[in-house]
């Protein structure tokens, strides 16, 4: 008896799902070891990010487990779309925060401000994390907007679409791409002063590929001259 909380059931592979949707049915499990079923009475809570209707369309999710699990749906928006929730949530997160570390914390104004202007497309989980990480860096009692990753605190959503506003008269999309490729790979040698093991990390890339673009773009020696310039 209880209550069973199924995380990302849009996941679930079609083996899966056929299990699960006999357990659904007959009420009854086998647990690991046992010879014989066990009756159950729980009730099923499912939780997805993604479009399940549309999954029973293409044939990636079961028709008969989708109805079976949505007697109740509920549709959570996204963070971005219910900003008033950011302060109470922000507060809850220090609050646990401070207790696993036997701190007393607080958010400043300016902080708070900076969470309800972005953007989360990472969900709560992003804030989540977001808070863990400062309330593990400040020092201070209240948490300060310094403590924010720099893509948080730095936030423009005017600015960003601007930058990828489609032109009336169309783009040339491999340019672009290949510009903006080479903006990132140039911003990590220099946050990295040429260093190419570091910077291959901060881009999440093998060492091999990071110099292949280098030489795709005719830029290996950028990083040798930011290199000199450290020493």
């Amino acid at each position: 008896e209880g209550t069973i909380f199924l995380d990302e059931i849009g996941e679930m592979s079609t083996a899966m799902q056929v299990k699960l949707l006999r357990v659904l049915q007959e009420r009854k499990v086998r647990p690991v070891g046992a010879h014989e079923e066990s009756e159950i009475d729980a009730r099923v809570i499912a939780a997805t990010n993604r479009d399940l209707k549309e999954m029973t369309e293409d044939g990636t999710f079961r028709e008969d487990l989708f109805y079976r699990i949505s007697v109740i749906p509920i549709a959570l928006p996204p963070l971005r779309e219910r900003s008033e929730d950011i302060p109470e949530l922000a507060v809850h997160f220090v609050k646990k925060f401070c207790v696993e570390t036997g701190r007393a914390l607080s958010i400043s104004p300016k902080a708070m401000q900076v969470l309800e202007g972005y953007a989360w497309h990472g969900n709560v989980r992003e804030l989540e994390h977001t808070i863990e990480r400062a309330v593990a860096l400040e020092r201070e009692d209240e948490i300060q907007p310094e403590r924010l990753p720099d893509h948080i605190t730095n936030y423009n959503p005017a600015r960003i679409k601007a930058e990828f506003d489609l032109p009336e008269d169309g783009i040339n999309l491999s340019s672009h791409l290949g510009n903006l490729e080479k903006t990132y790979v140039v911003e990590a040698l220099r946050r990295t002063s040429g260093n190419q093991t570091k910077a291959a990390e901060l881009l999440e890339l093998p060492v091999r590929s990071l110099r292949h673009l280098l030489d795709k773009h005719n830029i290996r020696s950028l990083s040798a001259q930011m290199r000199s310039s450290a020493d």
